[in-house]
């Protein structure tokens, strides 16, 4: 499959495009999709979905509307 220089090789290349300082909320971003993925499958029929609302937007349409 891959060998011990292939990994080096893509490790630089991931490091080089994403920065150093990127790569643990990359990793932990990826850990908890994971989690989530394995949840969900354990899971019966039951959806949670989580709706994040932008007030910042919210506030500067009405700000608009105002005026």
């Amino acid at each position: 499959m891959f060998g011990t220089q292939d990994l080096i090789l893509i490790g630089i290349i991931v490091v080089v495009l994403f920065g150093a300082t990127r790569l643990p909320q990359i990793g932990s971003g990826i850990g908890q999709a994971i989690r989530n993925f394995k949840k969900g499958i354990s899971e019966d029929d039951e959806v949670d979905v989580t709706v994040k609302k932008d007030s910042s937007k919210k506030e500067e349409t009405q700000k608009k509307e105002v005026e």
